[in-house]
């Protein structure tokens, strides 16, 4: 007979999102697992790893807004990157050992010319140093063992591409791309196009759609609002339906979120025609996620426990 899994004493049941800023040297498991014991929650998870030499915004779920978080892994996002010229590695960046070195000899006009090369969509092929399964094995798993494996190209999107500064064999650059873009590869491949190679030195996620602008925290912060208490703590949660805040909304009586609830189809006149719509009673709030059917009654989708 299986051993229902226990709940660790004085873990509670909390709903809400947590801006998380990570760390540098720390994996996402190993942070969203610091947040988890910061504020005692029973179940949490995040939303698009970051590597451990990466810092920045990794948005995590709790409770709740787990059943929603499969929605920002489709969610664009921006970073400022540091790259150094001239040099290339096995890994395409600091964590790789030299591969080559040539001179640096490029202007800053340049560089402005071929990162405009990169911008919109473009093809890009897989590291070897990524999650990516190559006949139902992880490509970074081969890579250790010292092979290598053709990769089937995939389409990205670069929506902006700006170059920060510049200076001897720094360059700074802010990316705002689309889902399945490395950053490393990115940066090789512009390296490629000046003729000197170059590698990721540093990585900073700055945003994720739809957290544009909302306040982030280090796991130094919440320790410290901690002292004041979980109540303190939850303050820093924004709500679920902020995962859901770019699809229409569609407001519900008593009547309409009863049968929603129940799994069946409502009509609601002057409603979308497409797409996801978030679901929101008069009193309840945001109870779920919907979709517009051929027929144009909306179907529940993922629905809270209410």
């Amino acid at each position: 007979m299986a051993r229902r899994s226990r709940k660790p004493k004085g873990f509670r049941d909390i709903n809400g999102i947590l801006l998380l800023n990570k760390p540098l040297g720390l994996s996402s498991n190993k942070a969203l697992q610091a947040a988890r014991n910061i504020f005692k929650a029973n179940k949490a998870g995040h939303t698009g790893s970051l590597d451990p030499l990466a810092t920045g915004l990794l948005p995590i779920c709790f409770g709740e807004a787990t059943k929603y978080s499969s929605f920002l892994l489709d969610s664009s996002k921006s970073y400022r990157a540091t790259c150094k010229l001239g040099i290339t590695t096995t890994t395409g960046d600091a964590e790789g050992d030299i591969l080559e070195q040539k001179t640096v000899d490029v202007n800053r006009a340049q560089i402005e010319s071929v990162i405009a090369q990169f911008t919109g969509k473009i093809q890009q092929i897989p590291p070897m140093h990524s999650a990516v399964k190559h006949q139902g094995e992880r490509l970074y798993v081969l890579a250790r063992k010292g092979l290598e494996v053709e990769r089937q190209s995939r389409e990205i999107t670069i929506y902006n591409l700006e170059l920060l500064s510049f200076e001897d064999d720094r360059v700074d650059l802010a990316i705002h791309c689309s889902k399945g873009t490395y950053i490393r590869t990115l940066v090789e491949d512009i390296g490629k196009t000046l003729g000197c190679g170059a590698y990721l030195t540093s990585l900073h996620r700055t945003g994720v759609q739809p957290f544009w602008d909302e306040t982030s925290y280090t796991l130094d912060d919440l320790r410290e609002i901690s002292q004041q208490g979980l109540e303190a703590l939850d303050q820093c949660l924004l709500p679920i339906e902020h995962i859901l805040m770019d699809w229409p909304k569609i407001e519900l009586d008593s009547d309409l979120t009863y049968y929603l609830l129940q799994g069946q189809p409502v009509q609601i006149p002057q409603s979308p025609t497409s797409g996801y719509v978030r679901l929101i009673d008069g009193e309840k709030g945001f109870i779920g996620l919907g979709f517009i059917q051929s027929d144009g009654r909306i179907a529940p989708k993922r629905m809270m426990r209410v």
